[in-house]
């Protein structure tokens, strides 16, 4: 039996627009592998660093519990851990050092760990995980038991998925291994979560509390920017009578009032949801949810199956309102079947989001207008923009990486920085981010009483929609420098 730490990287506090959300969640791939490696007789201990202060709270988590070995395992159902956000990977560095100085054996693994490990492996960690890496883990702590002070080399030796440092260069034990059926939907610990703490922060900022399960791993589709690190095209769903036993656990023991599902794709398919929704009946388990989903899955009797089963909000990733862009993404969906639902889950009273993509190869200005022009027709509930980001192992990554110079990754969630050479400047895409968000805010403060101040709120942005691209088409005709400042 070995003395184990485990923790993850995202400190809330260093996200300014994360923090500023206030909509934090416990790292639930974490908390997993917390429980299978109790299980396994090890004595376990988290570091929760979502809402601690520093990595100095690590430290003292390290002097308190004095482990032999140190487990960073990020949460791989957090969106945000698919990419390399630098506040995260240099949090991530200090603590491994920190670890490392202390004695302790420092295993990591995570979506950027998958793709970039140098960096964690040179700031100390003996052995870095490929994917999803329980097979791999599962190895390296039984041989760490016998052998606490075996070399890297030795202690992964013939572990696929792993990889390490010898004589300072990069080793490797062949690719990620599949997970075994027995390490598929290990509950979460959620014994050790703070949740006091977490109820707090959602009861101050948003008047209710929010706690986050997932009913899948993975996603089938190949959109052509959508990197896979950890499990790769394949999708795994759990059995619904399961999901509906952890919805009702989180909602008598720890008195959730909502849920976020942090599926890819939640559902899938009809048959699914409508047993999904009959287990949580029987256990009196439903609480309102939100979930991610595709515009192509959403026929008529899936928007009823959603409303019956309790979700309250659908996010969609509709990127784009022109086909052109939609169709060299490798979407698989079209702009008509983004509004129809839209349209069918309006029509069942379930709110609408939808995540924006803007800054693909070759996307125009009339791309970017038709993405305005779906905005304006559909209306949605919700609307999340971002630019473009390469990540590694996509074909999107493989057509811009010539052009991607030092500027790697974001410093943090908000950067919104063109890393390869757009049509547009990184200003000029901030700007229209903030035009497309205040259309849905002018939306939402739209009411019979206040209709005179609503037209004169769209007539402002029209105003500033002008204004934008005239100064980008005076910028292009040589008249004046580039919108770097937000509109």
């Amino acid at each position: 039996m070995l003395s184990i730490l485990v923790g993850h990287s995202y400190f809330l506090r260093l996200d300014r627009k994360q923090r500023e959300r206030a909509k934090p969640y416990p790292p639930l791939a974490t908390l997993q592998v917390v429980s299978l490696l109790r299980r396994a007789g090890h004595a376990v201990t988290l570091f929760d660093a979502m809402l601690a202060q520093d990595v100095g709270e690590f430290a003292q988590a390290l002097r308190r519990v004095q482990p032999q070995v140190v487990v960073l395992y990020e949460d791989n159902f957090n969106f945000l851990s698919k990419m390399c956000l630098g506040t995260m990977r240099a949090a991530a560095c200090e603590m491994i050092a920190l670890a490392h100085r202390g004695g302790a054996r420092v295993i990591v693994a995570g979506s950027d760990v998958s793709d970039t490990p140098e960096p964690y492996l040179r700031a100390g960690a003996d052995v870095a995980l490929l994917g999803e890496g329980l097979p791999a883990l599962e190895g390296l702590l039984l041989r760490l038991d016998l052998a606490p002070h075996a070399r890297a080399g030795a202690l992964a030796d013939g572990l696929g998925g792993t990889t390490y440092l010898i004589e300072g260069r990069l080793t490797s034990s062949g690719g990620a291994r599949p997970v075994p059926a027995a390490q598929y939907g290990e509950p979460p610990a959620w014994d050790l979560v703070d949740v006091d703490r977490y109820r707090a922060v959602w009861l101050r900022a948003h008047g209710y509390f929010s706690v986050n399960m997932a009913a899948s791993r993975g996603c089938s589709f190949r959109c052509a920017w959508c990197a896979k690190p950890i499990w790769g095209n394949q999708y795994l769903q759990r059995e619904p009578a399961s999901v509906a036993a952890e919805m009702a656990h989180l909602k008598h023991a720890l008195r959730a009032d909502h849920v976020w599902f942090a599926d890819d794709i939640f559902g899938f398919r009809v048959d699914w949801i409508s047993a999904f929704t009959a287990a949580l009946q029987a256990q009196a388990g439903a609480i309102p949810f939100t979930i991610q989903t595709r515009a192509d899955l959403v026929s008529e009797r899936m928007a009823v199956a959603l409303r019956e089963a309790g979700c309250r909000e659908a996010w969609i990733g509709a990127e784009s309102g022109s086909q052109r862009v939609l169709d060299a993404m490798n979407k698989g969906t079209t702009v008509a079947e983004i509004a129809a639902a839209r349209a069918r889950l309006k029509a069942q009273g379930v709110r609408v989001g939808f995540f924006i993509q803007l800054g693909y190869l070759d996307e125009q200005l009339a791309d970017i207008l038709a993405t305005r022009e779906l905005l304006e027709a559909t209306l949605p509930d919700d609307v999340g923009v971002s630019v473009s980001y390469p990540l590694p192992g996509t074909r999107f990554y493989e057509q811009v990486k010539a052009q991607l110079g030092a500027r790697t990754h974001w410093h943090e969630s908000d950067d919104l920085e063109m890393m390869f050479q757009g049509t547009y400047s990184s200003g000029f895409y901030r700007a229209v981010r903030d035009l497309l968000h205040d259309r849905i805010s002018l939306e939402q403060a739209n009411a019979p009483e206040r209709a005179v101040e609503y037209r004169r709120g769209a007539r402002r942005l029209e105003r500033r929609w002008r204004a934008l691209l005239s100064r980008e088409v005076q910028h292009r005709s040589g008249q004046r420098p580039a919108v770097e400042a937000r509109a």
